[in-house]
């Protein structure tokens, strides 16, 4: 029986939600291992002087446990 679980992670790009996306996901794959699949809960964007600096996504990332039986 396979039991997953989530974690929730936020990730920023100066160029877009998608490159915030994959930036959250290529870091997350450096540390979870059987990764199933992510969702994006939020998207936002920081704005100065009238501009979007920074694109912020917020993510919960799924992924299988592995077995812990000896």
């Amino acid at each position: 029986m396979a039991v997953a679980s989530v974690s929730t992670i936020t990730s920023a790009s100066p160029e877009s939600w998608q490159d915030a996306t994959r930036r959250g996901f290529e870091r997350a794959r450096k540390t979870l291992r059987n990764i199933t699949g992510l969702q994006v809960l939020e998207e936002k964007a920081r704005v100065e002087d009238g501009e979007i600096v920074e694109f912020l996504v917020t993510l919960q990332v799924i992924f299988v446990l592995e077995d812990s039986s000896d």
